[in-house]
């Protein structure tokens, strides 16, 4: 049942936004920040844990997936990115089709519903590895849900294809892509882009790839990372793009903050988040992005505890069974690789 007993909260600053946030109506960047700059977090979890319940009652979402990475060959050398390798180094592959179908077929299942699909920016496969890649997973899995590539992949198999973005989405659609993951968003500001992720396409760029997927009827999810060299000003503005996007193309399905894991990257002297910034960043993103139907509290993150609590602090979804993770777990994470769909039960009940 939705919250019915306004919080208690010293914070001034939270008062108005108590006030709007009751009211439905829409935060700005002020409110924004005041939301990260608050100590009062339970104040803020009240809020959001108010608009979840608001639009989802006590249900939490979750699929049976599987991850496929069908390369870790990259051209982009992100700082941020323990996953990614140069071509002919230690620890660099690249799956053959039949490889990859097997790879599939292997945390399969008739409960699974997705497979998510993203990896390098291989410098010489050809984008019809790619098309014949998800025809050939089409063909075998017909009810599986193929949700596939990045903005930063498409942009980059159309620059490599020489085709255009509209054209090369067009016929991943057509060779089965059902919808994109959010990834490679990052943080949008161009200062922390030419920190931390200074080859890949800018923030405009994903944003514009985004808008012209919706255009085509696919779907998407959006992220973020956080906890690095960006600062509140630059999330706000993240979150506020996304927004504005969404006002105009309604495509965006889930919003996922990801918590930035820098063992073995070449930002790894930077400290981890804590349970208490990934916790706000559920609750604001909930707040802020009004218009966005989900908010993910994504397990293999965030520790399956926080994502367990981040349910009570705005988010609705807690990812799924995800068989086999390998980006966030070259960066570090500790969480398991993947969760029985009775063990992600026991988290939501």
């Amino acid at each position: 049942m939705p919250n019915l007993h306004p919080f208690q909260t010293d914070d001034a600053r939270l008062h108005p936004i108590q006030d709007k946030v009751l009211a439905g109506e829409r935060l700005n960047s002020n409110d924004a920040l005041n939301l990260y700059r608050t100590g009062d977090i339970l104040a803020v979890g009240w809020l959001a844990n108010h608009v979840r319940e608001q639009r989802h009652g006590d249900r939490t979402y979750f699929n049976v997936n599987r991850h496929l990475n069908p390369t870790n060959v990259c051209v982009a050398a992100c700082r941020l990115c323990a996953f990614g390798r140069k071509k002919d180094t230690p620890g660099a592959y690249t799956m053959a089709l039949e490889e990859a179908f097997e790879t599939a077929s292997s945390g399969y299942d008739e409960a699974v519903t997705e497979f998510h699909i993203v990896g390098g920016l291989h410098p010489d496969l050809p984008f019809q590895y790619f098309l014949d890649l998800i025809s050939g997973l089409k063909q075998r899995f017909p009810q599986v849900h193929l949700k596939a590539f990045t903005m930063v992949e498409v942009a980059y198999l159309a620059k490599r294809a020489k085709l255009s973005i509209r054209e090369t989405l067009e016929q991943l659609k057509a060779a089965g892509v059902d919808s994109l993951p959010g990834g490679g968003a990052e943080i949008f500001a161009d200062r922390v882009r030419h920190i931390i992720c200074d080859h890949k396409i800018d923030g405009d760029q994903w944003l514009e790839t985004a808008r012209l997927a919706h255009q085509l009827g696919l779907k998407s999810n959006a992220t973020m990372l956080y906890g690095h060299v960006e600062n509140d000003e630059d999330r706000v503005d993240h979150l506020l793009k996304l927004r504005a996007l969404q006002d105009e193309t309604g495509g965006f399905q889930t919003f996922i903050p990801l918590a930035f894991h820098p063992d073995n990257t070449a930002l790894q002297h930077l400290p981890k988040t804590t349970g208490m910034l990934d916790i706000k960043q559920i609750a604001v993103s909930r707040l802020v992005l009004d218009n966005f139907p989900h908010i993910k509290a994504y397990w293999q993150m965030m520790t399956a505890k926080i994502a367990q609590i981040s349910l009570r602090f705005g988010a609705d979804d807690i990812d799924g069974t995800v068989v086999e993770e390998k980006i966030y777990h070259d960066a570090g994470a500790s969480t398991p690789q993947g969760m029985r769909r009775h063990e992600l039960l026991r988290l939501i009940r």
